[in-house]
Formats: C-alpha cells, sequence, structure tokens
C-alpha cells in the first residue's frame, strides 16, 4: 500500500500536463470530428490484380468508417508494386527464403475540382519460408499478400487522416489570426 500512494499521486499530479500537451484523437468528434468532415467521402478506385482486390476492400473497410461526413468527396487512386525475391540459397541451389515486398503509390483526387492535393506511397514487406510443397509455398505467400495489403492499407488511411487534421487545422489558423491582432492593437 505504501508503495501504490506515491504512484496515485504523480498521476494526478502529471495527468494534467499530459492534457495541456496539445495531443487531441485523430479521430474524436466521430462523424462530425475533423476527420469524417475533410474527407466526407472517398471513393477508392480500382486497383488491377490479385493484390489490387484484396487492398481495395480494405481500404474500403477502413475507409468506410469515417467516410459518411458531410464534406468534399474525394477520388483515391492506387497502383501497387508486388514484388516477390528469393534470396535464402541451399547447396542444391534451391530457395529457402523469399521476401514479399508490396508497395503502394496513392494519389488523392478532390472530385469537385479535379485537383491533386496528396500524391504519396506507402509499403511493407514479409518473409516467406519456402518449403519443398510447393502448395505450402503458394499458400504462404497469398497469405502474405492478404497481410501486406492491410497493413498497407492502415498506412494509406492514416497518411489520408492526417492530411484531413492537418487541413482543417489550416483552414482554422487563419481565422484565429486576424482577432488575435485586433485584439492587440495592431
Amino acid at each position: 500500500m505504501k508503495r501504490i500512494l506515491p504512484l496515485v499521486a504523480l498521476t494526478l499530479l502529471t495527468a494534467p500536463l499530459l492534457t495541456a500537451c496539445g495531443l487531441r484523437p485523430v479521430y474524436g468528434g466521430g462523424s462530425h470530428g475533423a476527420v469524417a468532415q475533410g474527407l466526407g467521402h472517398v471513393e477508392v478506385q480500382d486497383i488491377a490484380g490479385k493484390g489490387g482486390w484484396l487492398m481495395r476492400n480494405a481500404l474500403n473497410d477502413r475507409l468506410g468508417a469515417i467516410s459518411n461526413g458531410s464534406g468534399p468527396s474525394y477520388k483515391l487512386v492506387v497502383k501497387l508494386d508486388d514484388q516477390i525475391s528469393g534470396f535464402g540459397l541451399r547447396s542444391d541451389a534451391a530457395i529457402t527464403r523469399e521476401r514479399r515486398t508490396l508497395r503502394a503509390r496513392y494519389q488523392l483526387i478532390d472530385e469537385a475540382t479535379g485537383a491533386q492535393v496528396l500524391d504519396d506511397s506507402a509499403g511493407s514487406d514479409a518473409g516467406i519460408n519456402a518449403t519443398s510443397s510447393e502448395y505450402a509455398t503458394i499458400a504462404a505467400e497469398d497469405t502474405a499478400l492478404e497481410r501486406l495489403s492491410e497493413i498497407v492499407a492502415d498506412q494509406i488511411v492514416t497518411r489520408l487522416a492526417l492530411y484531413a487534421t492537418r487541413k482543417e487545422g489550416a483552414q482554422a489558423a487563419p481565422s484565429t489570426a486576424p482577432s488575435s491582432a485586433a485584439s492587440t492593437g495592431q
């Protein structure tokens, strides 16, 4: 009990300092928050290939939860680069290890103006054990592609949310600057 009391006191003293640092949740406010209002509705364009199908589904799952606000409509164009390379070799030149790399270049386009407002890339890779069973190796490659699609989709949605948050912050900053200058008499 004697050890817990100082921890409780420390927590009570530092809690106001943590909230004063300016951190706030990205998805705060739900459908009325900066992300939902900034993105409004994002339509993910078709992406070629199996990886594209997985990526588009992953993006739609994530964006569907935040893109129901009344903000502007956007089009998300994604191009994938999916590579598998072998790098582990046995003495008989058989590959024992593979690396699957999934990279996505994506562009967010404002549908009202046709302007490209964001152009970025995301990517990840996964290691795969290549076994003597071709079926097991193909299954491992497919599983890696599914995981990588989820990871890269998370990266893209996080970047879109950051864009919407910064856009909302930039729009709020000019409206507060003149009022502070007017109050100082300048």
